[in-house]
């Protein structure tokens, strides 16, 4: 089986039949669009494309980006002494790091590398880390490769990683509500919370009733653009770890290309924007996007709980089977019913010596426990 990789450094320069080949675009993270966006939108990132062909046909696809990114970002979050982060700032010597991502660095979740169905999955994702080998190869000043979010039910395929020297660490899990198909309203789903739940959601409706929601169409995105970015950062800033500012002009695209499917609701307080969602929906499941809170009116007016609320809420309108609160806040989001679903990420370093003292550091990296509620009756 003769497989050889192709990358793209654009979407639009991207066979439309690769695209028909590999038959990815059912789910919107892999969409041409979808990808578009983003690339149009973060002009300071490098964006490559790469493909599997096979007999002149495209049948695996996986999403990069080329990321700049300051050490202290990485190691400022992770539990390590104070001796191995002073080592591993020395490694890096304490400065920006470039970073090749394989997956998507806006997105929590598998939607980074897609393998088409009836091929050989193992063979054809070894012939994608032969492709990002190639990309990383010819990056210059490129020190870093993380290959990142894939669910357990993949590692029996991406765990072949490991033997191109990457290692694996686990990251912070996807925190996922499945819908009961009977609760036609939030008024059923809180009924069928335990009673504290249900108060604190209650609670949580009430303390922001000041708040004006509004869904913002393109026009008003555009408009309120800068302070859905500045609201953005604050959240960002917040945040264990972040490996990108999203500009959100990628969110006009998203809205002008996906209309309904992609949602942007803003909080008002007395006219002034305190707060956002976005969310987009994907096939039967509605995919928390980011958010963005005015913190220094979270506490009077809970901003941040009726958010959670009101994903929910627009889960259950849309009729989706899931909601995919992504990562972060896993505790808060346990009392909602979200359960943990585990993500695995590869990474290594491009150089052999620096990869062997990393090795023992990311074999080190322990993911933040938190105790998950049981809120259902």
């Amino acid at each position: 089986m003769h497989l050889k990789s192709e990358v793209f450094t654009t979407v639009k320069s991207i066979p439309q039949a690769y695209w028909d080949n590999v038959n990815c675009c059912t789910n919107i993270y892999y969409s041409p669009q979808f990808l578009k966006a983003f690339e149009l939108a973060n002009t300071d990132i490098n964006f490559n494309y790469i493909f599997i062909v096979k007999d002149k046909k495209a049948i695996a696809f996986a999403n990069t980006q080329i990321v700049t990114i300051g050490v202290e970002t990485i190691t400022k979050n992770i539990k390590m002494s104070h001796k191995i982060r002073r080592i591993v700032n020395t490694m890096f010597c304490n400065n920006q790091i470039r970073v090749l991502f394989c997956g998507n660095v806006f997105l929590s979740g598998e939607y980074g590398t897609f393998l088409k169905e009836g091929e050989d999955k193992i063979e054809t994702f070894k012939a994608l880390v032969k492709g990002v080998k190639k990309l990383s190869t010819r990056t210059k000043k490129l020190s870093t490769i993380f290959v990142k979010d894939f669910e357990n039910e993949s590692l029996y395929i991406t765990d072949y990683l490991q033997s191109y020297d990457y290692t694996a660490m686990q990251v912070e899990p996807n925190m996922i509500i499945t819908l009961e198909p009977k609760w036609a309203s939030f008024e059923n789903y809180t009924s069928a919370l335990k009673s504290k739940y249900r108060v604190k959601a209650n609670r949580a409706d009430a303390k922001s009733d000041a708040l004006n929601v509004v869904s913002l169409s393109t026009e008003a995105i555009k408009k309120h653009k800068e302070e859905l970015q500045a609201l953005y950062q604050n959240t960002i800033e917040n945040a264990d770890f972040n490996a990108q500012v999203l500009n959100l002009e990628t969110y006009v695209h998203l809205k002008n290309t996906f209309k309904e499917k992609f949602i942007v609701k803003g909080y008002f307080l007395d006219g002034k924007l305190v707060g956002f969602l976005s969310a987009m929906l994907n096939g039967a499941n509605l995919d928390a996007h980011f958010i963005g809170i005015d913190y220094s009116k979270n506490k009077d007016y809970g901003i941040y709980t009726r958010i959670l609320n009101d994903y929910v809420r627009l889960g259950i309108s849309t009729k989706s089977k899931h909601i995919n609160l992504g990562r972060t806040a896993s505790e808060i989001k346990s009392t909602l019913g979200a359960i943990p679903k585990t993500l695995t990420c590869y990474c290594k370093h491009k150089r052999y010596v620096p990869n062997l003292l990393l090795k023992p550091f990311i074999k080190n990296v322990q993911i933040k426990s938190f105790k998950q509620h049981q809120p259902f009756k």
